[in-house]
């Protein structure tokens, strides 16, 4: 038996200690393989299982995002400015890239590591010059920047920021966006992986299936077979990184609730 994301951190061959995924759907879920090790968090995520196999459990830390591609979703059917999720991409491309908006997408409150449930919504930093392309833009900034608050709290849980040079694998319906995958990699610091293969959930369950019937590869084979479609690197400056990031912590302190 598998759960919808543990299915895709097998599908991802996430195997090994430290290696991370993250899904990007409707929401956003984040998986840390932390080893044999159950840890604890101190930041709001949840300590789960990721796999057993053999009789060997394998540990790791989960963080969910209540509203990633459903912020897109609401474009198109709360405000009525795409047609279709595609036409974001061209609409952040185009927006001005000295405007500094910023949409909490707190629609449903927010996930962790906040698990505020009576936070709302808001967009901040608009001007007269603010329009459809600035608003498209930062709700798809708004995924990078809570994947962040997600990673942060992982490393932190772990007693040391993550390897500089982890990788993060992503999957979901709202990776097919070169832009929001490039922003991701920026705003994290880090590479981000996409694969050939996307559906990572249905992926991981069909190796689990034929593993155990002896038809499929090894989790080492499975591992080499692993299939790379693109990375992105990280091309933001650290000083306008920690500049945005700071922006979206504040933009995030106004949506909270008092009783948060």
């Amino acid at each position: 038996m598998a759960g919808d994301q543990q299915a895709a951190t097998v599908g991802q061959a996430c195997f090994k200690q430290g290696m991370v995924k993250s899904t990007y759907g409707t929401g956003c879920f984040a998986l840390l393989n932390t080893g044999e090790e159950l840890v604890y968090s101190k930041n709001r995520l949840l300590s789960t299982i990721a796999y057993r196999l053999n009789g060997k459990t394998t540990y790791a830390l989960e963080g969910s995002i209540f509203i990633a591609g459903a912020a897109v979703q609401w474009l198109r059917d709360g405000l009525k400015i795409i047609d279709n999720a595609a036409q974001t991409q061209l609409m952040a491309e185009n927006a001005d890239p000295e405007s500094h908006v910023y949409l909490v997408p707190a629609f449903v409150g927010l996930g962790a590591p906040y698990w505020d449930p009576e936070a709302r919504a808001a967009i901040f930093g608009m001007t007269r010059s603010t329009g459809q392309d600035e608003i498209a833009r930062a709700a798809l900034e708004s995924v990078g920047y809570q994947t962040v608050d997600l990673i942060n709290s992982k490393s932190s849980d772990m007693g040391s920021p993550l390897n500089g040079d982890t990788v993060l694998r992503v999957d979901g319906g709202m990776v097919a966006s070169d832009w929001t995958m490039q922003f991701l990699a920026d705003i994290l610091g880090r590479p981000v992986d996409r694969p050939v293969v996307q559906e990572t959930t249905a992926l991981g369950v069909a190796w689990l299936a034929g593993m155990k019937a002896g038809v499929w590869p090894t989790m080492e084979e499975f591992s080499e077979r692993w299939n790379l479609d693109r990375r992105f690197e990280p091309n933001m400056e650290a000083a306008e990184r920690e500049k945005r990031l700071s922006g979206w912590h504040d933009a995030v302190s106004r949506t909270r609730s008092q009783a948060s």
